[in-house]
């Protein structure tokens, strides 16, 4: 292909909640999204995953927008025969930002498989035609409320459930949830880097409760600290924000420092890149589950068809549209017995509906070549 044009657009959407972390509340979602058309006429969309402020990772969406605009583009305008495998590689010069870089890739993917008639989840390796869907819980203002939320959640029909904790919420809390929904409730946590390793004993305290895993406990580049957790409690480590590529899953399985993996394309750099991170854990019997970014239709979509690759054996996070959204970008992803569809159409088998992108809309900019 050769891109001829990209399209910047800022969108705005509040979420139906607040949805608080260890990091923070986050209470809309800004979403940066890439459509690049090609000299053929096709058309492919990607969305960013970089939140308002680099709480999360380094990223945050004004900066990929930025390095989008003014160093990724530039660099794909310039390839003569562009694939979305080849995207990396004309990217490589361009050090981190794998979100932004993620972005990209997943439009210019997009185009691609529409123009050959190809759905994303075909090309990826797909084996499942829907995936069990789980939902993460925010951290409370009350075990009551929180209780009260899972309920609600349970009702609907998720398969699994994710709660936050920090410091000073999370013993209790999870105490709580078991107690009341008991032991047959797949029950996970993720401190998303708010413990130290000196905090070992008080998080072993949480393993008489049979939770499947705890996520990412200690800080992202302390691989040798969840090492050594490891040894010292029985709850499964899953890590998340430290396997930035398949390289770092391959080391971290290799050192002992998780037992599962949170595979998220927009933080490895890309959906092509989140499927290698699979073949890596895959290839050493490490579980996989996929990871969300209160994505809208468009990123839902692209996780949900990777979640449905074979190595997927854990409920992951992508819920249904309406957990976060009054209204999605996308046509709604609606669970059925606990599980979303995968995308059967080509590419993401998904576009933006035009009166909600109209509305979400805050800026657009339009970058040729």
């Amino acid at each position: 292909m050769k891109l001829e044009a990209a399209e910047l657009r800022r969108l705005s959407l509040p979420l139906v909640a607040p949805f608080r972390t260890s990091f923070g509340t986050q209470t809309v979602r800004d979403v940066l999204l890439v459509r690049v058309t090609t000299a053929d006429g096709a058309e492919g969309w990607g969305e960013c995953v970089a939140m308002s402020e680099p709480t999360y990772s380094s990223e945050y969406v004004d900066g990929a927008h930025h390095v989008v605009r003014e160093h990724l583009l530039p660099r794909l305008f310039d390839a003569p025969a562009l694939t979305a495998v080849g995207v990396a590689s004309a990217l490589a010069a361009v050090k981190g930002h794998r979100m932004a870089k993620a972005a990209v890739e997943m439009a210019v993917l997009d185009a691609e498989l529409r123009a050959k008639g190809v759905s994303l989840a075909s090309h990826l390796g797909a084996v499942r035609g829907a995936v069990d869907a789980g939902v993460s819980v925010g951290i409370a203002s009350s075990i009551n409320e929180l209780l009260d939320v899972v309920a609600r959640h349970l009702d609907e029909g998720y398969r699994r459930v994710k709660l936050k904790i920090e410091p000073g919420w999370d013993v209790e809390p999870v105490r709580a949830v078991r107690e009341r929904f008991g032991d047959d409730l797949l029950l996970q946590v993720d401190a998303n880097t708010a413990y130290k390793l000196g905090d070992a004993p008080h998080l072993a305290q949480l393993d008489p409760f049979g939770l499947l895993l705890i996520e990412q406990p200690l800080p992202e580049h302390d691989l040798r600290g969840h090492a050594e957790l490891a040894k010292r409690i029985r709850t499964p480590v899953c890590l998340d924000e430290s396997i930035e590529s398949a390289a770092d899953a391959a080391v971290a399985i290799a050192m002992g420092a998780c037992a599962i993996v949170n595979v998220k394309a927009g933080r490895v750099g890309g959906y092509l890149e989140a499927r290698r991170v699979h073949d890596v854990c895959v290839a050493n019997d490490v579980p996989v589950w996929c990871g969300g970014m209160l994505e809208t239709g468009l990123g839902r979509a692209a996780n949900v068809a990777l979640a449905a690759l074979p190595g997927f054996t854990l409920p992951g996070d992508t819920s249904a549209s309406a957990r976060y959204f009054a209204r999605d970008l996308t046509e709604p992803f609606v669970l059925d017995d606990g599980r979303l569809r995968v995308p059967t159409g080509p590419g993401l088998g998904v576009v933006p509906l035009d009166d909600v992108l109209a509305g979400a809309t805050i800026s657009v900019e339009t970058v040729r070549r």
